[in-house]
């Protein structure tokens, strides 16, 4: 099977935009590349296109993944003060602005994630080491290509959202992906491993890590029930789901794949597990009206019902070991966004 290839984020191409501009104002000439080091490790060496006197675009290249944003113009402008100060950022035209809590970012800030930003504040600190700077960040046409996306629901209005954490785009074809976690899996149980650790993304690798430093990791995206198949034929002994509220709690609804494009059901089983507990209606209509599951994790905290993470958790191990007919162990661990413990389950109900 052909190997696809990997791209690289809106965030990445933002640092690249932003270096550039910083290069043009101290050099003197736009480059014709830069080159970044991306989180993931990798290095970016894109062309730049200059639009205007200091800003600076690259043309984003999400190699075979069918991404929205593939083809588009990412362009940055830095504008460098005189005096000392942080640099802050601004949404250009189709960079949405957020206009509702529980996203990583705050309200009336563009909608730029926080790795993007620490990419694009080292890429200007690496020209500029104390300048206070304004970086401008847009996506030519991404106001009419977040109408396609979920951010007008999720309170992103005005355009798409700067996104990235590695840096790196990855394939999502559905055979590509499902073929790469079983020979990941096939690996370690060859080297003798029975228990391992399934995550959603590198974010939830990275908190399963610490917490679990013994426990091997397997990214399984979206591929829930497949990656559950593949651990009970490969002959594991236990599973360890961990993750965040966003994509567990469709697993405890019973979501096999969570993937937006198959539905949503996060704030369904959230909301009735809270209702089993005895919660308002105040606080369902809360969180039924909330953009992300995060936004409620203080709000649940603070109205008592902090034991529905421990619910959740419970219903996605059941319907997980009902995916697979009990024939391995499989528990799971609920995580935040700073990779803290809100829920976790095993047999017999104690920690994993």
């Amino acid at each position: 099977m052909k190997t696809l290839r990997e791209g690289f984020t809106t965030g990445s191409c933002a640092a690249a935009c932003a270096l550039a501009s910083c290069l043009w104002q101290a050099e003197g000439e736009c480059p014709r590349k830069v080159n970044i080091l991306l989180p993931a490790g990798r290095e970016y060496t894109p062309e730049i296109h200059p639009l205007a006197p200091y800003r600076c675009a690259v043309f984003k290249d999400a190699g075979d993944d069918p991404d929205l944003t593939n083809g588009s113009e990412v362009w940055a402008e830095a504008s460098i003060g005189d005096s000392e100060g942080p640099v802050t950022f601004i949404a250009g035209e189709g960079v949405g602005i957020v206009t509702m809590p529980g996203l990583k970012i705050p309200v009336g800030e563009a909608a730029i994630n926080p790795v993007p930003r620490q990419m694009i504040q080292e890429a200007v600190r690496s020209v500029y080491p104390h300048a206070a700077a304004t970086v401008t960040v847009g996506i030519t046409g991404g106001r009419e290509l977040a109408q396609k996306t979920f951010n007008p629901r999720l309170g992103v209005e005005g355009g798409l959202s700067i996104l990235g954490t590695t840096g790196i785009v990855r394939p999502m074809s559905e055979e590509a992906m499902t073929e790469t976690i079983r020979l990941e899996m096939e690996q370690l149980r060859a080297l003798g491993r029975e228990e391992i650790g399934l995550v959603f993304g590198s974010q939830g690798e990275a908190a399963l890590k610490k917490l679990r430093p013994d426990l091997p990791c397997v990214q399984m995206s979206n591929f829930v029930g497949v990656s559950l198949d593949f651990a009970a034929e490969l002959g594991f002994h236990r599973v360890l789901i961990a993750g965040q509220p966003g994509k567990l709690v469709k697993v405890s609804g019973g979501s096999m794949q969570t993937h937006s494009k198959y539905g949503d059901g996060r704030k369904e089983p959230l909301c009735v597990r809270l209702a089993f507990l005895g919660a308002p209606v105040s606080l369902l209509k809360t969180v039924m009206n909330s953009a992300t599951l995060d936004g409620v994790i203080p709000i649940i905290r603070e109205a008592g019902y902090e034991a529905v993470w421990t619910d959740l958790c419970c219903a996605a191990a059941a319907y997980a070991s009902a995916r697979v007919r009990g024939t391995l162990r499989v528990d799971t661990l609920m995580l935040d966004g700073q990779g803290g413990i809100l829920g976790q389950w095993q047999d017999g109900g104690e920690a994993p």
